[in-house]
């Protein structure tokens, strides 16, 4: 099975060293390429890619929005960060407006080649010089019984974010985000929100 994939950012050379390190393998093919955010929300609609590969500084958008608009666009297509410094707020915000992935552009050919089919797979893969604490943080999430997108939920919302908030960051329905937040709660066995923040938090996952 071939993979398409998008390659957003705004510097020719990486979109064309992108494609150079991915050309040795015959399951990912480079289908395109947008040089900003508006032009990957346009580009994700025409080409269905797989999967996005974005740079964390695009010059017209932050990168949540890129992701919340490639959501809209395109929902099956799965979103990985692409960033030259271990900037640990810019992919965590990435993450929580949903992103799959982030990587480090200095990543090896086969590296970015593997870490982009595991997220084909469905897996979520983060440099760990970006986020050291992912692994302990993914454990806990295992434990917890929280799904992703739950624990995505109750992330933002202990943020301070209102449910439309949650809604309008993640791309989904106010009704689902509300559905997710009342599992969350019953699987930390909290009864309100704060409570569920604050358990959330005692377990590592906040």
């Amino acid at each position: 099975m071939t993979a398409k994939i998008l390659v957003v950012d705004d510097h020719p050379v990486v979109r064309d060293g992108v494609t150079l390190l991915l050309r040795s393998d015959p399951t990912l093919v480079i289908a395109g390429s947008a040089e900003s955010g508006r032009a990957a929300i346009e580009r994700v609609g025409e080409l269905l890619p797989d999967l996005v590969l974005l740079d964390l500084r695009l010059p017209d958008m932050l990168a949540p929005e890129v992701i919340a608009g490639l959501r809209r666009a395109h929902p099956g297509a799965k979103i990985v960060v692409f960033t030259a410094h271990g900037d640990h707020q810019g992919v965590v915000a990435a993450l929580e407006a949903g992103a799959h992935g982030g990587l480090l552009k200095d990543v090896a050919g086969t590296d970015l080649a593997t870490a982009l089919r595991r997220v084909l797979r469905g897996e979520r893969v983060v440099d760990p010089r970006i986020m050291p604490d992912a692994g302990q943080r993914t454990d806990a999430l295992a434990r917890s019984g929280l799904t992703r997108r739950e624990y995505e939920v109750l992330r933002l919302a202990a943020q301070g974010k209102t449910n439309p908030e949650i809604a309008e960051a993640t791309g989904l329905t106010r009704n689902t985000v509300k559905t997710y937040l009342q599992s969350a709660l019953h699987k930390l066995g909290a009864r309100n929100r704060v409570e569920a923040i604050g358990k959330a938090s005692e377990a590592g996952l906040l």
